[in-house]
């Protein structure tokens, strides 16, 4: 039977380092079918979804995640998925939102949270802080992919963003 699985790895960057997780994969005949990789400071993270046939699979990855780590420093973990779950009839449109200010605690969490309570889906969401040149200054930046329902309201949505936007004192662009 088919089963899908995500992993998750991470380790100090370096040449190989994503060879030496997805060797795990190949060397096991799973089908690697999604993939996020990026480096965050100087770890390199990688999210794989992957599937197997080998109803077994679970016991002899958890051992080759034991052994990245022991042999190449590379912490892996594995978590199978259910069964995909039918996909709401209510149709989204798509949308990216564009995030810049001074950095701050509470940005991404004061935004997803607005996100969440209206019922927008976050899809993806990168972000990072650079030091304008002029002032020195660590400036925040953040894209976010949502899903946004059909049915909302596009002056209530920009309303609200504005809201998020003036608390936290920083700039929010939308593109559809």
């Amino acid at each position: 039977m088919h089963k899908r699985y995500i992993m998750t790895a991470f380790g100090k960057d370096r040449p190989g380092i994503v060879a030496d997780v997805t060797e795990v994969l190949y060397e096991n005949d799973c089908n690697l079918e999604d993939t996020s990789m990026s480096m965050l400071s100087d770890e390199f993270t990688i999210n794989l979804l992957f599937s197997s046939n080998n109803d077994n699979i679970e016991a002899t990855l958890l051992e080759k995640c034991n052994n990245l780590e022991q042999q190449k420093n590379i912490s892996a973990f594995i978590r199978p998925l259910k069964e995909r779950s039918q996909i709401s009839q209510e149709e989204f449109s798509t949308c990216t939102l564009h995030v810049e200010g001074m950095d701050q605690a509470g940005i991404v969490f004061k935004i997803s949270q607005f996100l969440s309570n209206n019922s927008f889906n976050i899809v993806d969401l990168k972000s990072t802080v650079k030091v304008t040149p002029e002032s020195g200054t660590a400036l925040y930046l953040m894209d976010i992919h949502i899903q946004v329902p059909e049915s909302t309201s596009t002056k209530t949505f920009g309303e609200g963003l504005n809201l998020v936007a003036e608390e936290l004192n920083v700039e929010i662009t939308v593109t559809y």
